[in-house]
């Protein structure tokens, strides 16, 4: 990987993180799903940054591409509502009562 973290740091899309790391990907895909692997993208990041301080530029730059792989691969295998990584997914709405709140006395 040619790459460093200096130009990783300037990337802002989705599309151009995947090429970046020379990955494939599916731009209709990506398209629909981007906010969502961008997020579970940011927090496998962090989890690398947090358990592995240690690793020079180009360990973390692989670690990373592995992070966006595995970031999209969730996706493919799961929805964003299964995920729920945005509050949205996880705020109740206040103006529905679900069948489970209603009983007969």
């Amino acid at each position: 990987m040619s790459t460093n973290i200096d130009e990783f740091k300037k990337l802002v899309d989705a599309e151009e993180f995947f090429i970046f790391f020379n990955l494939p990907y599916d731009p209709k895909f990506v398209n629909v799903n981007r906010l969502h692997i961008l997020k579970k993208f940011s927090q496998f990041m962090s989890q690398i940054d947090d358990s592995q301080p240690h690793l020079n530029e180009q360990e973390r730059l692989e670690k990373y591409c592995l992070a966006l792989q595995q970031a999209y691969q969730v996706f493919i295998e799961s929805t964003p509502h299964e995920q729920k990584l945005f509050k949205v997914f996880n705020d109740k709405p206040k103006n529905v009562v679900t069948l489970t709140e209603i009983t007969s006395d």
